[in-house]
């Protein structure tokens, strides 16, 4: 009798994490609104607009594409919500086949401002899809703007802009440590593509071409050298940032939205990356993610690259970290804590 019910308590609690990391968000604002598509093999224009509802040269004018020239793997494309695939009507719910989108609220971010950014949508709509009694509204919460007529939307299927890691000058470290080498088609296909890779060994590669970047790090060759730089082992990570922060008690603190570019690294395996605006290269990152608790310690590569889809962006982390972090959102929020 105790294991049916302790069976039953273990999948609501699963099924209740599950769809709290489930959520597509809108982004942009009236006209720009819109969410974000990562085209995989075999998509084109056509095929995403029936996956979306949407015509076709709306998503080509929305991101200012030719249509005569296709669309490459791994490109990030916005999707238009307009009339044809986006509903903000009382009724709308997933009972009529409908996915709800998400807003994210930010820092004293007001109901009223959610609503004139999100299409005016009624605000008595939005009180009533997120059960809210009033006008007050919590930062970094998460409240539906509307319904996406979408077959089998999830946040799965939403993009991962994947900028390939500039690359960093050479560190010593007391013990080898990976390599990390980045592979990018060129300069200004390395967001699109998503080819970065992360490629781990501890043997010196050959010279390569200016399209390949390698970061290599090297063993100590005495006993202190810049020590709050290396990162000596997957155990070190958390060593170093207690190092590097006084144990915690000389850390800064930051909150935002963070994304992830592609790499070979094992899920869960701990050798976790990072980009990142201020922090210097060979900083521990300390990444939670708020909704679970859940935390990583990542290595900063170097800068977020400025693009227009890392606007706003606090972070990038390499996508190993996902399980690692609960998430397999497109767009994650988290609080970050590295040396000052």
């Amino acid at each position: 009798m105790l294991k049916p019910l302790m069976f039953v308590v273990m999948f609501s609690f699963a099924t209740t994490a599950l769809s709290a990391q489930d959520r597509i968000l809108a982004q942009g604002s009236g006209a720009e609104l819109h969410i974000v598509h990562t085209v995989e093999k075999g998509e084109n224009f056509y095929s995403i607009g029936r996956t979306y509802g949407v015509s076709p040269k709306d998503i080509a004018a929305m991101n200012k594409l030719n249509m005569d020239n296709g669309l490459n793997l791994g490109q990030v494309i916005n999707i238009p919500l307009n009339n044809s695939n986006f509903v903000q009507s009382a009724k709308t719910n997933t009972d009529n086949g409908f996915t709800p989108v998400y807003h994210l609220v930010a820092d004293k971010e007001t109901l009223y401002r959610i609503s004139i950014n999100n299409r005016k949508v009624p605000i008595e709509n939005i009180r009533t899809w997120n059960n809210l009694s009033g006008d007050a509204v919590q930062a970094d919460s998460y409240l539906i703007v509307g319904w996406l007529k979408k077959k089998g939307a999830t946040a799965s299927t939403m993009a991962t802009s994947t900028p390939a890691p500039a690359p960093a000058k050479q560190e010593t470290a007391p013990a080898p440590p990976p390599q990390v080498q980045e592979v990018a088609k060129t300069a200004q296909q390395a967001e699109e593509t998503a080819n970065a890779t992360l490629a781990v060994n501890n043997s010196t590669p050959p010279p390569v071409e200016n399209a390949v970047k390698v970061v290599k790090e090297e063993p100590a060759k005495a006993a202190a050298s810049t020590a709050s730089m290396n990162v000596p082992d997957v155990e070190g990570f958390e060593q170093l940032y207690m190092q590097q922060t006084s144990s915690g008690k000389d850390a800064v603190s930051e909150k935002g939205p963070g994304a992830w570019f592609r790499s070979n690294a094992v899920a869960n395996s701990g050798k976790y990356y990072a980009l990142h605006n201020s922090a210097p290269r060979g900083t521990i990152v300390k990444v939670t993610n708020p909704l679970n608790g859940k935390f990583i310690y990542a290595k900063v590569l170097d800068a977020i690259p400025q693009l227009k889809q890392n606007a706003n962006l606090i972070i990038k982390l390499s996508d190993g970290a996902m399980a690692a972090l609960g998430t397999n959102e497109t767009r994650f929020y988290c609080e970050l804590s590295y040396e000052q």
